[in-house]
């Protein structure tokens, strides 16, 4: 065994001693840094662009989506009828309690037109700060039902509500452009305003030699009576089909055409209407002479008529618009569709037509 005395021997002293220099410290040992290059992976930056693309187009068509279906879902919510469809613009300034509201039948008149004036009718100018109404047309004219829908519809609202309709024409209100003019309590036209018109026109196209002569086909047709497909488009209408056409179509809305003219114009018997409805036109100059208008002037006279007509000597003059909607918008993708479905159905089915033909 060892004892204390023997490690104390063993271990050397090394405390430092009396006289002895200093030792320096050990130094640190140097920290060295490595740059490690970094290999690229090739094809990674392009991926992150295409991705961000992605993501952000993926972004935008939800955002996108979700404003069109709130749209839809407002509208829905709305109502197909009501002021909301219709924008209300000031042309001449004045009381907000008396105005004069104006309503346009522009272009060719067919069911969209026709449901626009129902609506208006229906409710927007039903108000009851509004003191008459102009109608201020420029049209050639259209289908037979949507002229005859927009006559009932005005005379309707002035049976209903004692509002005076004033129709002012401007550039042409022929055929069904009067037809709709006739259902208002005055009409005024433009100077240089184009009017008459009065008739029926109905036309299909023949393919007949085209399908047979250039293209060699030959159709064939399966009907369960005679006059079943009269008149058809592969075939030229016989005189009996002819005389069972007018017979069926052509002279009845004619003659409803003549009533609807002699109920509107007091002063016309049915033999005057029955000599100016054989198609022709007039200027204004000259359908006032023959009782087919009441004056000419321009669209402040008109207004000023209006208010005369109405009792008042002031009044704001208002134009009432269909808005845009998100049906409409939701609707552009298949409107080429759909003209192209219209065109087809023009070409392929005969229409009876109070149109001015001139205009085509």
């Amino acid at each position: 065994m060892h004892n204390k005395d023997d490690f104390s021997q063993s271990t050397p002293n090394i405390s430092p001693q009396p006289g002895d220099s200093p030792v320096p410290p050990t130094p640190a040992p140097a920290i060295q840094y490595v740059n490690v290059p970094v290999e690229k992976k090739k094809g990674v930056s392009g991926w992150r662009i295409f991705i961000n693309i992605l993501l952000t187009f993926s972004i935008l068509t939800n955002i996108i989506l979700f404003i069109a279906i709130t749209g839809l879902v407002m509208a829905l919510l709305v109502g197909s009828d009501g002021t909301e469809n219709f924008a209300e613009t000031t042309l001449i300034s004045g009381p907000a309690t008396q105005k004069i509201a104006v309503i346009n039948l522009v272009g060719i008149i067919e069911s969209n037109r026709s449901e626009e004036i129902r609506l208006l009718t229906q409710d927007v100018l039903r108000s009851s700060d509004i003191r008459a109404i102009i109608l201020r047309i420029n049209s050639p004219g259209g289908t037979v039902s949507a002229s005859d829908q927009i006559h009932y519809y005005i005379t309707k609202l002035r049976q209903e509500t004692g509002l005076p309709v004033l129709a002012f024409m401007q550039s042409v209100a022929a055929s069904g452009g009067y037809y709709s003019a006739v259902a208002c309590d005055y009409i005024m036209a433009e100077p240089t305003a184009i009017t008459g018109s009065i008739g029926v026109i109905m036309s299909h196209i023949v393919v007949k030699d085209l399908l047979e002569q250039k293209l060699g086909i030959q159709p064939e047709v399966l009907k369960s009576g005679e006059k079943k497909d009269w008149p058809s488009m592969f075939s030229e209408m016989t005189d009996e089909q002819k005389r069972y056409i007018n017979e069926k179509l052509i002279n009845p809305a004619y003659e409803r055409f003549v009533a609807l003219v002699c109920q509107g114009r007091n002063g016309l018997d049915p033999q005057q209407v029955r000599s100016l409805a054989d198609g022709s036109i007039y200027n204004a100059e000259e359908a006032q002479i023959k009782g087919l208008i009441d004056d000419t002037g321009y669209f402040e006279e008109a207004v000023d008529k209006a208010k005369q007509m109405a009792g008042i000597s002031n009044a704001r003059v208002v134009e009432f618009e269909r808005r845009t909607t998100w049906m409409d918008v939701l609707g552009a993708q298949n409107r080429q569709s759909l003209i192209d479905t219209k065109i087809l159905e023009k070409l392929a089915i005969p229409q009876l037509m109070y149109i001015w033909d001139g205009m085509h």
